[in-house]
């Protein structure tokens, strides 16, 4: 074997190496992902202020009456 050729070897995996680590950087995913690790969740206390309702209304406000002729008629099935 000659060097030209052992450098020319060299250089080549060099090349691979690089691109397969430029294809995986710019995979943005992990090799080997750890899915079995659990994530930590961080809950802060509800605001009494802001969640609590003391007289909230539970229905909206309706009227007693409805003219019918301001209904419009149900639109044609195709």
């Amino acid at each position: 074997m000659q060097l030209g050729e052992i450098i020319a070897n060299l250089f080549a995996a060099l090349l691979l190496a690089c691109v397969l680590g430029v294809v995986f950087f710019f995979a943005a995913q992990p090799i080997w992902p750890d899915h079995h690790k659990g994530k930590m969740v961080i809950l802060m206390p509800a605001d009494a202020i802001t969640t609590g309702s003391i007289k909230a209304i539970t229905h909206p406000h309706l009227p007693n009456v409805v003219d019918g002729n301001l209904v419009r008629p149900r639109p044609p099935r195709h």
